[in-house]
């Protein structure tokens, strides 16, 4: 979070070693969110079957429901209202300073041959970018959906399931060709951080093409450096961006690598092949997409990427009928209906589909949606914030966290820390990340942290900038387990010692709140915790302004 963003978004962004700078030569790390669904629809996204997983199967139950004609004005209407300016100024005004813009070529390209591009719909791209520029929000241009299709499945809006893009040579050279009228027409464009080129190409199961990734890489560079030399590429590694292994040399000296994290441990030993890479070719790295999880896990993900230094983007802003996205599109009575056609039910009468049709549209600016403002919170660490203890830094030994003597233990997360983070109360051997729903955690998944004496652990959180600091008192509570029946916890704010101590007086787990309330500034602050005299075990800590306190 910035409290200047005119000061941290200014200017043409590009990679210097490890870092991004901007045009004044000062670090940025990116922190935005994608706009999933918005040019190239996604059916989980609008709580669809796999009849209904990509855009064209989407396209056409409508054209069947309600004609073409009224489907086409549909259509215009969606990409209206799905990103308009109000989203924009939501999501700077969060304290995020990026954006990740999806992009399917079926949204550009008009059917036939020669090739032509739908201006009007180019239009909707550069309304957004203009936003972006007034609200100082970094772009990211992403070809999310090739011509042909480069994973061969419903993410990238494939027709035959099958990779074409690496098949099929006209589809190849229409890529190539888009991405030159793209850098074309942004060339001048400093807001645009830069062009994702595909993504997530080619699925192990089709790891046979994998040989053909950097080879079209190069040429879309080269198409692009004809024209434009100051934007910004980025690469994403195969396998939902997550194998890194066609990266054999740098095809550019303005780079950036991209990865994908979802449903897995939260730690360092998860990204290290990442970190590893960044160590080699000197490049920054980008976490490009990650989230349809909890908010806890969120809240540990994200600060792993904020402790290495690796800019992110959070999938996605705005969903239908979620609350683990911060937007979340109200559900038009008689949807079902629509999703029982597609699972081969009967078809809905025109008027019938029309109306519901027509109040999902309603239903899609902003100021209509349920707003989850704890979302935002959770990966921005914003206080009012619970942040689970297994969460605490990632900075390693002696900046994050203080052992006396490594645990004997190992759940298989964060084993390289040598702390003894164990289950409350489970049978379970290894955590459970996966929680696609944003469902919260179940009492046997749920875990804390033991502490010895003289063990310690730092946590940071962000109080926002557009809070009123003669206001901003905050307290800080706990919940505890002293292990012998008694412990204590000593707790630090911003290296001074809050008051001393504060006593765990029991085996069994309670919430315990600190009695001194800190006035704290907007910004970075960090919470030490240290046990003394015996060992305790703690599951979270919780930082909330007085105001919210019941």
């Amino acid at each position: 979070m910035s409290e200047n963003r005119e000061y941290e978004v200014t200017g043409f962004l590009k990679a210097a070693g490890r870092k991004l700078l901007n045009a004044e030569g000062r670090e940025i790390v990116l922190r935005g969110v994608g706009f999933g669904s918005w040019l190239l629809s996604e059916g989980y996204m609008w709580r669809f079957p796999d009849k209904g997983d990509r855009p064209r199967r989407i396209e056409r139950m409508i054209e069947e429901l309600i004609g073409r004609e009224k489907a086409e004005r549909f259509w215009e209407i969606y990409y209206d209202r799905y990103i308009a300016e109000p989203d924009i100024e939501r999501i700077a005004a969060e304290g995020f300073n990026s954006v990740r813009v999806p992009i399917n070529a079926r949204f550009l390209i008009e059917d036939g041959e020669p090739v032509r591009y739908k201006e009007r719909h180019l239009q909707l791209i550069d309304r957004v970018i203009d936003w972006c520029r007034k609200y100082r929000l970094y772009v990211i241009l992403d070809l999310h959906g090739a011509p042909g299709g480069q994973t061969g499945t419903n993410i990238d809006d494939s027709e035959f399931d099958q990779p074409e893009l690496f098949t099929d040579e006209r589809n190849r050279r229409i890529t190539v060709d888009l991405w030159r009228m793209l850098a074309d027409r942004y060339k001048d464009e400093w807001i645009v951080a830069g062009y994702d080129l595909l993504n997530e190409p080619l699925p192990d199961w089709f790891a046979k093409y994998n040989d053909r990734i950097m080879p079209l890489y190069n040429d879309i560079v080269k198409a692009i450096r004809e024209v434009d030399d100051r934007h910004m590429i980025i690469l994403e590694g195969a396998h939902w961006s997550t194998d890194w292994s066609i990266f054999k040399e740098k095809i550019d000296d303005n780079v950036m690598l991209q990865f994908h994290k979802y449903w897995n441990n939260p730690d360092t030993e998860s990204i290290q092949v990442y970190l590893d890479k960044r160590e080699e070719w000197n490049v920054p790295i980008f976490m490009g997409e990650g989230g349809e999880n909890n908010k806890e896990w969120y809240m540990g993900a994200f600060r792993l990427f904020e402790d290495h230094e690796i800019s992110w983007n959070f999938w996605t802003w705005k969903k239908m009928d979620r609350n683990n996205s911060p937007c979340s599109v109200i559900m038009p009575g008689g949807w079902q209906l629509l999703v029982e056609y597609l699972e081969g039910g009967s078809k809905p009468d025109a008027v019938l589909a029309e109306r519901i049709l027509r109040e999902y549209l309603d239903n899609l600016p902003l100021e209509k949606c349920a707003y989850y403002p704890e979302v935002a919170g959770a990966l921005l660490r914003k206080s009012p914030v619970r942040i689970p203890a297994i969460f605490y830094g990632y900075r390693g030994e002696g900046v994050s966290f203080g052992i006396s003597e490594r645990s004997g233990s190992n759940i298989g997360f964060r084993a390289n820390d040598g702390t003894d983070i164990r289950f409350i109360d489970s049978e379970r051997t290894a955590p459970n990340f996966q929680h696609g729903q944003g469902e919260p955690w179940q009492p046997d998944e749920k875990l804390c942290v033991q502490l010895a004496p003289g063990d310690w652990l730092a946590y940071e959180f962000n109080v926002p900038f557009d809070s009123d600091f003669e206001s901003s008192l905050h307290s800080i509570r706990f919940r505890l387990c002293a292990v012998d029946g008694e412990g204590r916890i000593g707790v630090s704010v911003d290296g001074a010692a809050v008051c001393g101590y504060t006593d765990a007086g029991s085996a069994s787990w309670e919430n315990v709140r600190l009695e001194e309330r800190m006035r704290l500034h907007p910004g970075l602050h960090r919470v030490v915790l240290t046990a003394a005299d015996h060992p305790v075990r703690i599951e979270w800590l919780e930082v909330v302004p007085t105001g919210f306190i019941d």
